[in-house]
């Protein structure tokens, strides 16, 4: 599931907001913690949300 999201300015900081239909399947709240694991190499970041088995994976597409 590809698909693409706008990074946006919040304060002083950069973020990629999360679709309300994984916030629900993923059972995301505000407040929970995620993992990030960031590989430079393949220019992709990971985030793991704790209590969650599965993963949502961000790739840059463009190369």
């Amino acid at each position: 599931m590809a698909k693409s999201r706008k990074v946006i300015k919040t304060g002083n900081s950069l973020a990629i907001t999360v679709p309300s239909k994984l916030i629900q399947a993923f059972n995301i709240k505000e407040g929970d913690l995620a993992q990030v694991k960031v590989n430079h190499t393949k220019a992709t970041i990971t985030y793991q949300f704790s209590g969650h088995p599965r993963q949502l994976t961000l790739i840059n597409k463009s190369k």
